[in-house]
């Protein structure tokens, strides 16, 4: 558990059923991320959610609550081979909850634990060219753009570019200790 004050990363919990089905299922949110993620987002695939976000140990998946509810999710995808030192960074908030800072307290709180828990150097973030506030927050938390990938995503039958953005874990310690 990573305490912030008023917003907790948490492993996923049963009793986040409702909260987890209700803030997810939004076309909004789902226009961002991989197509993995499901729309229409049931109470059913809230639970499968649950049972397997919470069997990596140590964690990589947590629940972001805010003021007592599971309003979104924050977790890493650790590479392998060759890119074994690397992580992928992915999150959404409800859309009730935009705005407000929380998006960026749970990655910069993400970035610190996943570099203080895992041997890893670089943490990076893929982000749909139409997704301008997740670009905005990534930014904000030191993350810089490092690829432009033309025409590599397919969502909602439209093509998209795509952003890579990464943070090096020698320029997050040089940052954290200013």
């Amino acid at each position: 558990m990573i305490n912030l004050g008023n917003i907790i990363l948490r492993n996923w919990q049963e009793k986040d059923i409702k909260s987890l089905s209700r803030n997810a299922n939004n076309k909004k949110i789902w226009d961002n991320l991989r197509d993995e993620f499901p729309y229409p987002y049931t109470e059913l695939a809230a639970k499968q959610w649950i049972e397997i976000a919470n069997q990596d140990k140590p964690l990589t998946n947590f629940a972001i609550e805010y003021k007592g509810k599971a309003i979104g999710g924050i977790g890493i995808i650790l590479q392998t081979d060759v890119f074994r030192k690397s992580a992928e960074i992915g999150y959404w908030i409800g859309e009730k909850y935009w705005n407000k800072g929380i998006t960026t307290k749970s990655i910069n709180a993400m970035v610190d634990y996943s570099f203080k828990t895992f041997d890893i150097n670089r943490i990076f973030a893929t982000i749909f060219e139409s997704n301008i506030a997740s670009i905005r927050v990534l930014k904000k938390c030191g993350f810089k753009e490092e690829a432009y990938l033309k025409g590599a995503i397919l969502k909602n039958n439209q093509v998209q570019d795509c952003l890579i953005c990464s943070l090096l874990k020698s320029d997050f310690v040089a940052e954290s200790t200013l």
